[in-house]
Parts: structure tokens; sequence; C-alpha cells
């Protein structure tokens, strides 16, 4: 391609924005349509596009539309979950009609709700030959990648791999009514969130350069709890804040997550990934952390150590806002400050990856197939959750697997 390419986003929505606030450091793709089924939040994300000066955008009436525009080479999908197949479909058929013509596919996490959502996208987007790639911001943050790079080329490579990963996600609950119902989500926290977390433990358990098929996940313990959202007090704020059909006093989504995830290298040796995820935390804002431990070395990130903090008397009131931190959860008292979250937590290094994989200049570093693997992980960490011991992965008809958070029957122990 000579010209930059054309970027369409399905959603308009939170995570939509943050790419938007990425792309100002992409060189080789503009932001050039937004389709959303709510045509005025469309509008509103095409001209936040327009405001950041990353593309001149478009809202779409429908995504068959915005494939078939010729400005359009590449979709990135970012609606919201139960929306994933409905939206890959019709990027497919548009595709297969001849209505269009694109370069690739880009998916934000999870790839599904469940392992034969994930197949059936997978196999969606095989069936028209085109390039795709999984949107995983966290494998990207320069914190984590930097660090990775400099712990294997320096420790790795004079006293061994590393053994123990540890990464987690913490913040205060998301944004969006449909987040907190399993029914459209696929669960809970851990379905939101722990698809950050397990892939980071593996990225970082994996030599760079080398695939992540070199550390294969070989058991799988999970545990899911309902820590603070189920409490009286809180389900009523909750129900207050969300809508009446977010009531977890009658179907709740778990708040906390951890997993250990047994993995075998491909030098036959044994290293483990612990994570954790949490929709309970309580803190400045949103906080992202990762270890890397080795026989004579570690690395440790946290994405509030920020270097810049502001401190705001109680006499300095103002709104609730997120203009400190994401998920922020007050506006006074010390305050640690991300200057650039789009940078920070990964989404503009992503994005740059995937237009120049798109545009023919790079190899994917994170394709559908590594979203479906993420998929099985989340999966067999329910059924290890519910069943109450260690699974041998992948365990046997996980296709047919749906956890009791998204069939709206779990009940978490009091």
């Amino acid at each position: 391609m000579t010209r930059s390419l054309g970027v369409g986003f399905i959603g308009s929505g939170f995570n939509a924005k943050f790419h938007m606030l990425g792309w100002t450091g992409v060189r080789d793709g503009d932001v050039r349509g937004v389709w959303s089924p709510n045509k005025k939040n469309a509008a509103s994300a095409a001209a936040y596009a327009k405001q950041l000066d990353v593309g001149d955008a478009k809202p779409y009436k429908s995504i068959t539309d915005m494939v078939a525009d010729k400005d359009i080479d590449a979709i990135w999908v970012t609606g919201p979950n139960q929306a994933r197949v409905e939206n890959i479909e019709e990027i497919v058929q548009a595709v297969k009609s001849g209505k269009g013509d694109l370069k690739g596919i880009a998916c934000e996490k999870p790839l599904a709700r469940n392992v034969a959502e994930a197949k059936k996208v997978l196999a969606l987007v095989k069936s028209v030959g085109l390039a795709h790639g999984y949107l995983e911001n966290q494998v990207f943050a320069p914190h984590v990648e930097r660090g990775r790079t400099l712990l294997w080329a320096r420790g790795a490579a004079t006293t061994g791999r590393p053994y123990l990963a540890r990464a987690a996600e913490e913040h205060s609950g998301p944004h969006m009514p449909w987040f907190w119902q399993g029914k459209f989500q696929g669960g809970g926290v851990l379905n939101d969130m722990m698809c950050h977390s397990a892939l980071v433990v593996r990225h970082l358990l994996t030599k760079p350069g080398e695939p992540l098929s070199t550390v294969k996940p070989v058991r799988v313990t999970g545990h899911i709890a309902s820590l603070k959202w189920t409490r009286p007090t809180y389900a009523a704020k909750l129900k207050k804040q969300m809508g009446n059909e977010v009531d977890y006093t009658k179907t709740p989504s778990e708040d906390f997550a951890s997993v250990v995830i047994e993995f075998e290298t491909n030098e036959g040796t044994i290293a483990l990934g612990e994570a954790s995820t949490s929709w309970s935390f309580i803190g400045a804002g949103l906080r992202l952390s990762a270890e890397l431990l080795g026989p004579e070395y570690s690395l440790a990130w946290n994405s509030l150590d920020t270097g810049l903090n502001l401190f705001f008397s109680r006499e300095v009131k103002g709104k609730a806002g997120e203009d400190l931190v994401e998920k922020q959860n007050a506006e006074m008292g010390l305050m640690p400050v991300v200057p650039n979250e789009a940078v920070a937590y990964g989404y503009e290094a992503e994005d740059r990856h995937f237009c120049r994989v798109f545009r023919g200049k790079e190899e994917p570093r994170l394709t559908m197939e590594d979203g479906l693997d993420v998929v099985k992980v989340l999966m067999t960490a329910y059924q290890s959750a519910e069943q109450g011991k260690t699974i041998n992965f992948p365990p046997k008809a996980i296709d047919q697997f749906v956890p009791q958070v998204a069939q709206g029957t779990w009940q978490p122990k009091r």
C-alpha cells in the first residue's frame, strides 16, 4: 500500500476511544470510520477522532457500508462481547459477497465469551482468508516490553530462563451495564480482565522472538468470589448506577478472580504464572502490575508508580472524573497521574503494530489463534473454580462449556 491504512471501528465507546487516543502515535494508519448500533454514539466517536486529528472519520449506517467503502482497509472490532459473532458475521458476509475488500481484522479482548464462540469467530475470518490480529494492549505496554527484553537478554542469557511470572489488573468496576451482566459479557471479572493477565504471564515467560507455543499451559487452578458487590449496600448502589437489570442480589458476577497456570517450557521445565483481577479494588484508580522472576533477576511494574503526583486539599472541590487516571476513585489528596494512559497501557504500540501488519510490514505478534487459546484458559479457570480443583489443560469438552456466571446460576459463598 502506498497510502496509510484506512481503519474503521466497530464500537464507539470507552475502548474505541482509548484506541483513538493512542492513534496520535500511529503513522501507518488513519481512523476513517465508526459504526455503532447507536447512530448518535457513532457520530460522536467519529467527531472525537477528527478532534484528535487521527483521521477524517465518519459514521456509517451499517457495518456492510463501512466494509464496502474503498477508504476502509481494515476493521478494529471493539464492540460489546455479546455482539462479537454477529459483527464478525456481517464483516465476512460483506467480503464474501464482493461488497468490500479488506486487508485485515483486529479484534479486541476477549475474542469471544466462550470457546465455541471463539472458534466460530476464527473460522469465519479464516473463511475469507483475511489477516487477523488479537488486540491485547498490556503485552505491548512499554514497561512490560522493555523489562522483558532486558531480563531475557541479560539475566536469562547468563543464569537461566525465568520460572515465575505474576500479573494483576485491579479497579473499582466497569463503566457500562453490560459488563456487569454475565449473560452479555460471558462472565465476570475473570472473563473481562483475566484475558489480559493470563496472556501477560505467558508472554513474560516466553523468550522474545519465540512463539507462545514454546510455553504450553498444562494445568490450571482458578478461584472466583464476590467480595464487594453482593453486599446489600453495594448491590443497591450498583443497581442505582447501572439500572434494574444489574441486580447482584439475584444474578451476580464474580468481582475477584485468581488463577495459577502451570506451564511446560520447550526445554521440558516447569514455569508458573500467577494472576489476579478485581472489580473490588479501591485505590487511586486502575492499577496494572507485573513481575517476572528468574534464578538471579527480577522485574517489577506498577502502573501507578508514575513519577508524577498531585495534591489537592479538601478545599479543592470539583466534579468526579478520570482526568488523572482511568477508573479514578477520588479528586482530592495525594493522587498519582498517568500522563499518557494510551501509551502506558500499550494501546499506541499495539495499534501501530497491527497497522504495519496489515500493510505487510511486520508479522503479527498476536493472532486470533492466540485469542482462542486465551479463551480456553479462561474457561478452564472457570471450570476449576466451579469444581474446586486443579484441571489439566485443555480439559475435555471445553468447547461446550459455559460458566455458571454466564448462565445466571452462580451464587457466591457468603
